[in-house]
C-alpha cells in the first residue's frame, strides 16, 4: 500500500479514528518515532530550522532544503510522513512546484499555511495572514498539482491570535471548500475554541500540542473526545534533545569526562541497531556480491 493511501486510511472523520503523529526534527528522530510504534511522523519546520540551521522558525529554510530533509526522513521510515511546507514558498505558481517536489520526496501529506512572508512559528506573536482569496488559490493549486489523489493537503490558518476564532473558522471553511483534506486551525487559546473548531468543520481536524505554546496542552484522550482526528507534537523532540545536550555539555565541562552520563545515553549497540547498521552492511555485501 502506498504511504499516501495508508495515511488517508488512518485519518477519517469518524468517532473511532485518532492518529498520533509525533514531530521529528531530523531523520534519526523519525526512526525513533517509528521504532516506538507510532503509525505516522510529522516533519516539523520549527525543528528543521533549529536542527539544520541552528536558527529560529521565521521562514529561513528554503524549499529545496525542506524537500531534502523530507526526502531523507521518508527514505528511512516505513510509516507515512506528514511534512511541513510553511507558506508553500511563494504564490500559487510556486506551490505547484512545491507540491510536486514534496510528492517526489515520498511524503504522504504536505502542510500549507496562510501566513505572510516571512512567516513565524505558529505560537509566536506578530503573525499576519494573507488574504483568504490568495490562500484559497494556493490550496486549489496544490490539489490540482498532485499526481497521487491520496496525497493529502493540510491547510493551516494562523488567523486566531490576531483576528479571533470566528475569522479563523471562516478561513478554515473556505480552505475546506477549496479542496484541503485536513484542517489545521493554529493556536486556539481555550478548550472552548477547540470544541468550536470541531463543531463547525466537517473534514478531519488537526490539533497542535506545543509545550509552552498558546494552546492548552491536553492529553490525547481529551483531544479525541473534543473531536480531533490527528494530533502532532512538533516541538517535543527538539526541546528534549536541546535540554539533554545542554546537560551533557555542562557535565563534560565541569567533570572533564562523560563517564557520569553514560547511563543516560543509548548504548553503542542499540544505537547501531537504531540506524540500521547490520541491514546497511548486508545490502552493501549483496551489492558487491552481485
Amino acid at each position: 500500500m502506498r504511504k499516501t493511501t495508508e495515511l488517508r486510511n488512518l485519518i477519517k472523520k469518524t468517532d473511532k479514528d485518532f492518529l498520533v503523529a509525533p514531530g521529528a526534527h531530523d531523520a534519526l528522530t523519525a526512526r525513533v518515532v517509528e521504532m516506538s510504534e507510532f503509525p505516522a511522523v510529522y516533519m516539523t519546520g520549527y525543528g528543521q530550522s533549529a536542527s539544520h540551521l541552528g536558527r529560529p522558525d521565521i521562514g529561513l529554510m528554503s524549499m529545496t532544503e525542506m524537500v531534502a530533509r523530507a526526502r531523507n526522513m521518508a527514505a528511512v521510515v516505513d510509516i507515512p510522513v506528514i511534512a511541513d511546507a510553511d507558506t508553500g514558498f511563494g504564490n500559487a505558481i510556486n506551490v505547484i512546484r512545491t507540491v510536486r517536489e514534496y510528492e517526489a520526496a515520498n511524503v504522504a501529506a504536505i502542510q500549507l499555511e496562510d501566513q505572510v512572508v516571512p512567516k513565524r512559528c505558529g505560537h509566536m506573536l506578530g503573525r499576519e495572514v494573507v488574504p483568504v482569496k490568495e490562500m484559497v488559490g494556493k490550496i486549489k493549486a496544490a490539489a490540482a498539482a498532485r499526481t497521487d489523489p491520496d496525497f493529502m493537503i493540510v491547510a493551516r490558518t494562523d488567523a486566531r491570535t490576531n483576528y479571533g476564532i470566528d475569522e479563523a473558522l471562516d478561513r478554515a471553511k473556505a480552505y475546506e471548500d477549496a479542496g484541503a483534506d485536513i484542517l489545521f486551525v493554529e493556536s486556539p487559546e481555550s478548550i472552548e475554541d477547540m470544541y468550536k473548531i470541531n463543531e463547525v468543520l466537517t473534514k478531519p481536524t488537526l490539533a497542535n500540542m506545543v509545550e509552552g505554546g498558546r494552546t492548552p496542552l491536553l492529553p490525547n484522550s481529551k483531544l479525541h473526545e473534543i473531536g480531533y482526528n490527528i494530533v502532532i507534537y512538533p516541538t517535543a523532540s527538539i526541546f528534549y534533545m536541546a535540554q539533554s545536550m545542554l546537560r551533557l555539555m555542562q557535565h563534560l565541562k565541569k567533570e572533564g569526562s562523560t563517564v557520569g552520563m553514560i547511563d543516560k545515553m543509548i548504548s553503542f549497540e542499540d544505537f547501531n541497531e537504531l540506524v540500521g547498521l547490520e541491514k546497511a552492511i548486508k545490502e552493501l555485501e549483496d551489492l558487491m556480491a552481485g
